[in-house]
């Protein structure tokens, strides 16, 4: 049975990483410091996973103290940069707070895998392999039984093995990140780095030097030279979540990477050799996004040499009940409450429900239930969903055209666009001649979904004196 250490300073995130990896069979000791760690001979583990920010000593520490034994980095995403500079140090891996457990058990499981194919490599003395297909099939990191995950999963097979450059369609919550990690540990890269970057999360005014690095003096506050992520990434995978987001001289520069394989650091005249294998993702259509002229074509066609559509879950129904069991089952555990189940009339609202936040909903839903549950069986009235079944439906009549004299003029082309990009498309082009409700009445929703669906994509509601209906 493999010995895992972790050194984590809040009770809660080590309480909760020690459960669920206890869990899942493995022999499980906790620290708080690397002082208290020391004392436990970390060099007798099979891994160890710190925090990388500890009282005291750093969390990188413990790559010194036990330099026998792989070391995986627990971090928020600001401190994203001192991970990657900690995987430079030794570190094997890092993962971001926060982390869901089937992210949490990929990587663990991963990396033991990875250290049981080395030391076999080294006393054989055989080539480099990838990691163990059945660990990193996507079957075992996704959850999808039915036919177009199926398909999913089969490309993913099919693309991984190979250097070409990948992107992922889906909408938010679809699991585009869990597509990205099956098509690395898939890879001939899996023994090196898989670097996750959120393009929409990096300020745009630091999204340059965050993905190419910088040189010392090269802007004001940059007193040292860092690495950049896709510099850190050499080797291995670099992963660019939101890649619609990113600014257009972050566009020209990401092109040079995909087309000569070298980087410039900000303020660097010099050029780098790098070798990234590089995965991007979007929920938006950067097809129609070239001819608005927000993303370039010559960027657009490098990325999409192979693309992987990740169908939202209102598609897949079949799974709907497969992936709240799971989920039910992961609350369970972690709850200590084994005899949670749903009632049969959960079990339909589950699969009426048309999920616009996808897979992530229904793990939050599931989540939330789980803890308000006053018994053992999860109601309708406990799952709590928003019970308008036209939410996220566009109707036909309006993609169509509106037949009616007042109705507003249907945008083109809409059978291009994601629903976000029609929504936002369609809000811009009609608020300053619509009310409130006659939006929402149009898009087929409530004005509360409306409300709500401003504030996600930051679209403000422009305040105005015309006529308009009420509420």
């Amino acid at each position: 049975m493999p010995r895992i250490l972790i050194v984590e300073d809040e009770d809660i995130i080590r309480s909760a990483v020690r459960k669920l990896l206890q869990h899942a069979g493995y022999e499980v000791a906790d620290a708080i410091s690397v002082e208290d760690a020391e004392e436990l001979e970390p060099d007798g583990f099979d891994l160890i996973i710190t925090d990388l920010r500890l009282p005291g000593a750093a969390g990188t520490e413990m790559i010194n103290r036990a330099p026998n034994t792989p070391v995986l980095i627990m971090t928020s995403y600001a401190s994203l940069r001192s991970a990657v500079d900690s995987m430079k140090m030794g570190a094997v891996d890092y993962i971001a707070k926060p982390f869901d457990h089937d992210e949490m058990l990929a990587a663990v499981e991963n990396i033991l895998a990875r250290k049981t194919t080395d030391s076999h490599s080294d006393s054989d003395n055989t080539a480099e392999t990838p990691a163990d297909t059945e660990e990193g099939d996507p079957s075992s990191i996704m959850f999808g039984q039915c036919e177009p995950m199926q398909k999913v999963f089969t490309l993913i097979r099919k693309v991984a093995p190979t250097e070409t450059t990948v992107l992922i369609l889906g909408e938010s919550g679809t699991g585009k990140e869990l597509a990205a990690r099956a098509l690395h540990l898939l890879s001939p890269r899996a023994r090196r780095p898989l670097i996750s970057v959120n393009c929409a999360a990096i300020p745009e005014s630091l999204i340059e030097s965050e993905l190419f690095g910088h040189e010392k003096g090269s802007f004001t506050g940059a007193v040292s030279a860092r690495t950049g992520l896709i510099e850190a990434a050499d080797g291995g995978s670099l992963f660019l979540d939101e890649i619609g987001e990113l600014p257009a001289e972050a566009q020209a520069r990401l092109l040079r990477v995909l087309q000569e394989s070298e980087i410039r650091r900000v303020g660097s005249t010099e050029s780098r050799k790098v070798s990234v294998r590089m995965i991007a993702a979007t929920h938006r259509n950067l097809k129609a996004m070239t001819r608005t002229g927000e993303f370039r074509e010559d960027l657009y066609y490098r990325l999409n040499v192979m693309q992987v559509r990740i169908p939202p879950l209102r598609e897949r129904r079949s799974d709907i009940l497969g992936l709240a069991q799971r989920f039910l089952q992961q609350q369970a555990e972690k709850l200590g409450r084994p005899k949670l189940n749903l009632s049969p009339e959960a079990m339909q609202l589950l699969e009426r429900y048309r999920w616009p936040g996808n897979v992530r909903e229904l793990e939050n839903a599931i989540e939330r239930a789980s803890i308000l549950v006053d018994g053992e069986e999860i109601t309708p009235a406990v799952l709590d969903l928003d019970s308008d079944p036209d939410d996220e439906h566009i109707p036909e009549t309006l993609v169509e055209g509106d037949n009616e004299p007042t109705s507003a003029p249907t945008p083109e082309p809409f059978n291009d666009l994601s629903l976000e990009d029609y929504f936002q498309h369609y809000v811009l082009e009609n608020e300053d001649r619509m009310s409130e409700t006659e939006l929402a009445h149009k898009l087929g929703i409530s004005r509360k979904s409306l409300w709500e669906r401003r504030q996600r994509l930051g679209i403000p509601r422009k305040k105005s004196s015309g006529s308009g209906g009420s509420a």
